[in-house]
């Protein structure tokens, strides 16, 4: 295996000590878009809130932040991640304000109807079923609650060549606005909308739980 396929692969599911390395340069290698992403949505004072894929812990750190009254919950595959984004927020997770657990989007490890909020930053392109997985993440939002996909690759003539690489490298699926948009409709989304910046290939997608 060569150093970039070793790399991408650390980005599904960082090991050892290595993998933890990888997180905390996750931190600051996803920050600029996940600032971006973020700004996407509203965060009420006492939002419940989960991160999917939380990965170092950062993006549980800021919007704990901005729910300045809430708390912030944190899942990840990787027993790294987990480590990793625990020692970011530990502060956090002492006053009960942020808890973090290894668990996976096939089964979250929460009841119905617990989160206004959920969010997913870099991490489905390592989904192993996207319209499966995003019934999952509803099943726990609230009524009326949100979810945000954050990525930096997707599918687009003007990085087609750089994400096909990295996808090929990390062995990881990267989809299309219109994919994108049809497996959230499929899942039971509504008030879908997609917001890009296709000089850095960057996409935040919103959808809604219905009210009733």
């Amino acid at each position: 295996m060569d150093l970039m396929n070793y790399i991408m692969k650390q980005a599904g599911r960082p090991t050892g000590k290595f993998g933890r390395m990888f997180a905390m340069g996750m931190n600051a290698g996803h920050r600029p878009v996940t600032e971006w992403g973020l700004d996407h949505v509203e965060f009420h004072p006492a939002a419940v809130i989960l991160d999917v894929g939380c990965g170092g812990g950062k993006t549980i750190n800021t919007m704990a932040g901005r729910a300045t009254e809430g708390k912030v919950y944190g899942i990840d595959i990787s027993e790294a991640s987990v480590s990793v984004a625990t020692r970011v927020n530990r502060k956090l997770i002492v006053t009960g304000r942020v808890e973090i657990v290894r668990a996976s989007v096939d089964n979250l490890p929460f009841p119905d109807g617990m989160f206004d909020l959920v969010t997913a930053v870099e991490t489905c392109y390592f989904w192993p079923d996207m319209v499966k997985n995003l019934k999952e993440i509803l099943r726990v939002l609230k009524r009326s609650g949100s979810l945000l996909l954050v990525v930096e690759a997707y599918r687009d003539d003007a990085f087609e060549s750089r994400n096909s690489r990295w996808a090929k490298a990390g062995n990881f699926n990267y989809y299309s606005i219109e994919e994108l948009r049809e497996f959230l409709s499929e899942a039971g989304y509504s008030h879908i909308q997609i917001d890009v910046v296709p000089t850095r290939s960057w996409l935040a997608v919103t959808g809604e739980k219905d009210a009733e």
